[in-house]
């Protein structure tokens, strides 16, 4: 088992329209990780309501957010602004925020929208209206909903790398000065 300690820990944003796949790839990005995994509509479907669902998310994530620890999140991330949001959000309390794209041809999203949750085209149509895909400058990692998640978690995990050279190149890993208090435990992503 591989290890990949990583100088801050990661708010990892699954966005994608109805079926792309997301909550599988989440589910998996949350096992590899060892990572929590909130699922907004998951919650709201077990409160009975998506507002009520969305606010218990919130909840969630800002309780989780007190521990440090690196998560999965997936829920309101459809438009460009709560996009954003999130982003600011995550950054003011010390996470890197990491905006996971999974991109899956509409026939086949829509497919399995309908065989998971018993929607017509319209309905679909009706959920993905509100979707604004990602725009460059929020640098999504995109990868595919058709393709194993062996190879796509290879491209996140490319991206967590690559961000933890960044993040070591800027900071330095030891003091300069001796320090006073104890070193903070170093969060861990680890992957088989």
């Amino acid at each position: 088992m591989k290890s990949l300690s990583l100088a801050r820990p990661h708010a990892i944003m699954m966005v994608g329209i109805p079926g792309s796949g997301k909550t599988h790839f989440a589910k998996k990005f949350s096992d590899t990780f060892n990572a929590p995994f909130i699922n907004a509509e998951e919650i709201g479907t077990e409160c009975g309501s998506e507002e009520i669902g969305q606010s218990v998310a919130g909840l969630f994530v800002a309780e989780l957010a007190k521990t440090g620890q690196t998560f999965v999140y997936e829920g309101m991330t459809a438009s460009r602004s709560d996009r954003a949001d999130f982003n600011k959000w995550a950054r003011s309390r010390g996470y890197h925020p990491m905006l996971v794209w999974v991109q899956t041809d509409q026939p086949t999203a829509q497919d399995r929208t309908r065989r998971a949750r018993g929607i017509d085209r319209h309905g679909y149509a009706a959920l993905t209206k509100t979707f604004s895909p990602p725009h460059p400058s929020e640098t999504p990692v995109v990868i595919s909903g058709k393709h194993t998640y062996a190879t796509q978690a290879k491209v996140v995990l490319n991206h967590l790398a690559k961000a933890r050279k960044e993040t070591a190149a800027i900071v330095p890993e030891r003091p300069v000065a001796p320090a006073a208090p104890a070193p903070r435990p170093s969060r861990s992503i680890r992957i088989e």
